[in-house]
């Protein structure tokens, strides 16, 4: 693998197969790198420019270039850190909600989990292990055992509250399983992670929202997004979202484009 990356470079570099490493120039190094590493995954990317940076230093080691030109090649972001986060526009959240069918008993259960997923940015996997004991109705607090095993405890709001007690009280039906969403029809079983993201775009589009991202995670970016508008801090943020690292959070600075304009430089001649 490494070898096809270098001998792709030659071939661009030299189409003649007439080597003369002595023309090798920062800004071609530069150049190829940038062409290629927005065509290809982020490990490809990765393994793509681990052996160029090793065919120049090897290169160098035989003299035939003077220039260290390894070192200008840049590392190759990950994808999470170089893209901006995917976010419903204003008032997607409230129509999606308020086109649910709330006279049945799966629309009321589509509902509490929506809910779930755009007031406390529950990740997908966390609903479908939510079980009736993770609710504290005593202090109304809702238990989340999120990655790695790590439990926190997140305030239920009086929406989401009301939304899970209806389909506790009239919906969920009686089974042996402790876990808090169930199928609505017989054979009796816990919801899946499928289950969940196959409601995603059929909410979406009956609501008429169009977003190009149309998985359970889009709500997650949507409550940072609108907390950070409001004036939340990166920290609060991470809290409600249950990061471990602040740089996970940081990503969503890049949406904050009052800010941004704030922090950014003129450009010569006024414009900014």
């Amino acid at each position: 693998m490494a070898l096809s990356h270098a001998d792709r470079f030659l071939s661009e570099q030299f189409p003649e197969n007439c080597f003369d490493f002595t023309r090798l120039s920062p800004r071609e190094v530069m150049r190829f790198v940038q062409r290629h590493a927005a065509r290809v995954s982020f490990t490809t990317a990765k393994m793509m420019v681990g052996a160029l940076r090793g065919f120049l230093r090897y290169l160098r080691y035989r003299g035939e270039i003077q220039t260290d030109l390894a070192a200008c090649i840049p590392s190759v972001p990950p994808r999470s850190v170089s893209s901006v986060p995917r976010f419903l526009p204003a008032g997607a959240v409230h129509r999606i909600l308020k086109s649910c069918d709330r006279t049945t008993a799966q629309g009321r259960r589509n509902y509490a989990i929506l809910l779930l997923l755009a007031r406390l940015g529950l990740r997908c996997s966390e609903i479908v292990s939510l079980s009736l004991d993770d609710i504290d109705w005593n202090t109304g607090q809702i238990i989340v055992q999120g990655k790695g095993g790590r439990s926190c405890r997140l305030p239920l709001m009086a929406d989401v509250g009301k939304a899970l007690a209806d389909y506790l009280r009239h919906d969920r039906l009686h089974c042996s399983s402790r876990r808090l969403f169930l199928t609505q029809r017989a054979p009796l079983a816990e919801i899946s992670g499928d289950t969940i993201r196959s409601l995603i775009p059929r909410v979406m589009a009956r609501a008429g929202v169009d977003s190009p991202r149309k998985g359970p995670h889009v709500f997650r970016h949507t409550l940072a997004t609108e907390m950070l508008q409001r004036g939340a801090s990166l920290e609060e943020i991470g809290q409600v979202l249950r990061h471990r690292s602040l740089n996970t959070t940081r990503v969503y600075a890049k949406v904050d484009l009052t800010t941004l304009r704030k922090l950014a430089l003129r450009w010569p001649g006024g414009a900014q």
